[in-house]
């Protein structure tokens, strides 16, 4: 139950962040999205601050390109990258994160590139080329869709990055702990970069469902979603946590249809399925290796 619930969190920021970058400038948004996030966090990882004192220059080292990459190169693609393209493309683009997490750990650090990961790579792709190519990925033309496409793929590297990095801190930092001190350390950087876009932002302007989006996208898919997958995944094998990785793409999919009413159309269930066949199968890749 914790690591279904902690799929379906993270599932539900893309159409949680169309929600959010459509109701003020996105640094902003960002901004308030690793404070509440940082601050939600806060109670899980507080206790194991005492972590901090193990941690190398290694970890330290991995650590500031978790937040660069992780935080601040995550949330700037993500929320640019939904203002130009719709919940269902964004949704069929993330779902690649595990094939494109599977490719960063053959390419960098050296892991086997067996058949099965290959494969799940051409689908991946192949599902976000066929969402485009028939015009399913957004509603604001060719070239934007594309754009936005794009920017969203390179939110998806980012978080495979993050991912990757994560297994290079050392195993005395509890993943909870580099999520905490990852919001924290990103928020000066925000605060600088929104400086920029502050005079754009109207607070008066922003709906209560607007303002919950925001503290959901911070508090619900950054702090709680991490906080129930890690506690699930200290409760079962990694095999069995592999499995609800499909979950993700699957949540944000169904609340692009429900948070952002937008139409159902059977080659969004087409380029899905190309994506989450991808998803399930690294899922077992992963399980043989286990």
């Amino acid at each position: 139950m914790l690591l279904a619930a902690g799929m379906i969190l993270f599932g539900s920021a893309t159409p949680v962040s169309k929600i959010v970058t459509d109701a003020m400038p996105v640094f902003v948004a960002s901004l308030l999205r690793v404070s509440i996030g940082a601050l939600a966090l806060a109670p899980f990882a507080l206790g194991r601050l005492n972590e901090v004192k193990k941690a190398s220059r290694k970890d330290v080292i991995a650590l500031g390109a978790i937040v660069l990459f992780g935080m601040v190169g995550f949330s700037a693609f993500m929320l640019y990258g939904m203002r130009m393209l719709s919940g269902v493309g964004g949704a069929v683009v993330m779902a690649t994160t595990p094939a494109v997490t599977a490719l960063g750990a053959i390419v960098f650090f050296g892991e086997s590139a067996t058949a099965r990961k290959l494969v799940a790579l051409a689908l991946a792709v192949g599902g976000v080329v066929l969402l485009h190519a028939t015009g399913a990925a957004g509603d604001e033309g060719g070239g934007a869709a594309l754009a936005g496409m794009a920017l969203i793929f390179a939110a998806v590297c980012c978080e495979a990055a993050y991912t990757l990095l994560g297994r290079k801190v050392s195993a005395d930092l509890s993943p909870v702990v580099v999520a905490f001190l990852a919001s924290l350390a990103a928020i000066p950087l925000f605060a600088l970069l929104s400086v920029f876009q502050w005079s754009a932002f109207n607070p008066g302007m922003v709906k209560a469902g607007q303002w919950i989006a925001v503290a959901w996208y911070g508090a619900g898919t950054l702090a709680l979603g991490t906080a129930l997958w890690y506690v699930g995944l200290s409760c079962t094998q990694g095999s069995v946590a592999a499995v609800f990785m499909a979950l993700m793409p699957v949540s944000a999919l169904v609340l692009s249809y429900i948070l952002l009413g937008e139409s159902f159309r059977w080659l969004h269930l087409l380029g899905f399925g190309v994506v989450l066949a991808s998803v399930i199968l690294i899922s077992r890749e992963h399980m043989k290796a286990v």
